[in-house]
């Protein structure tokens, strides 16, 4: 069977019970692209949501503990079917698929976005280490552009030049969820610092596991930031490219992940003996900011 945990395995499911389902996925799970959804017009609000059940569904296949990771190729190919089923019609199997489905239709969302999402985890399940920084921008890509390139449809957008703002937006908030989450990601067996950058700046693999955060570490932390940072900047021209309805939401969500950044940068780069996030009650105020600044 496959590796599921947030969709039920339904035979058939109503079109608004698949909306109710994909919104409490992201309730539960969207840490920080909840908080932006809720300034998002309702169709929008609940097309963000399947979208973001759909990558859920993705990332748990290749993040569960518990799962066979012998069987998770398979599984993996069984969910890729399940999605071509899906977009060929037949939204059986899951409760994300109506939903999904319905909204991918709605705002013209490119097939080929889910295939790469689909890759991205594919290239998860062995324990990697990321040579170079080509090889982490194709991963980034992968997992978190094609996130944002399919949620600009729904935000609405006119310029082509939108699509590669979107795409370095995805860059930079992957980068961030990367430094925030060395240790954690190390455990698994996954580096995903370019060995070329871990060498450059001479902090040993098995470093990113003991915990020992010394110079040449923030070092490296700060080379990483810097990059982060300048993904940020580079997109920055897609608040004026979007439809105005929807730049609230985007604004929210940048200033969600700055502020994250922000924050690893405040605590030194101490990433490996503390679980840096931004608390509730501030993505709250960046949520009211955005609210009385885009109107």
């Amino acid at each position: 069977m496959p590796v599921v945990r947030d969709s039920i395995v339904v035979t058939s499911v109503s079109l608004e019970d698949s909306y109710r389902h994909c919104r409490n996925v992201a309730r539960r799970r969207a840490k920080n692209f909840y908080y932006s959804f809720l300034l998002l017009e309702k169709p929008q609000r609940n097309a963000m949501c399947a979208i973001y059940a759909f990558m859920r569904e993705c990332d748990d296949l290749s993040d569960d503990p518990a799962a066979d990771k012998a069987g998770l190729p398979e599984a993996i190919a069984r969910w890729r079917l399940q999605l071509n089923r899906a977009l060929a019609g037949d939204v059986s199997g899951s409760a994300i698929w109506p939903a999904f489905c319905d909204s991918v239709r709605r705002y013209s969302i490119p097939h080929r976005f889910f295939h790469e999402m689909i890759d991205g985890i594919t290239s998860d399940l062995e324990p990697r280490r990321v040579q170079t920084y080509e090889e982490l921008y194709r991963y980034c890509y992968q997992v978190a552009s094609v996130v944002g390139l399919a949620a600009i449809h729904i935000f609405g957008f006119q310029s082509v030049k939108a699509l590669l703002l979107a795409e370095q937006c995805g860059i930079a908030f992957q980068l961030t969820n990367i430094l925030r989450d060395v240790r954690e990601d190390a455990r698994l067996g996954r580096i995903y610092l370019p060995e070329e950058d871990i060498k450059r700046f001479g902090v040993p693999a098995e470093q990113l596991l003991s915990g020992k955060e010394d110079q040449q570490f923030r070092e490296l932390m700060r080379f990483e930031a810097a990059r982060a940072r300048e993904y940020y900047d580079k997109s920055a021209p897609l608040l004026d490219l979007i439809h105005a309805k929807s730049r609230r939401s985007l604004w929210a969500l940048r200033a969600i992940y700055l502020e994250l950044l922000a924050r690893i940068e405040k605590a030194d780069y101490s990433v490996l003996s503390n679980r840096i996030n931004v608390p509730a009650r501030t993505k709250i105020a960046l949520l009211l900011r955005a609210f009385l600044t885009y109107k």
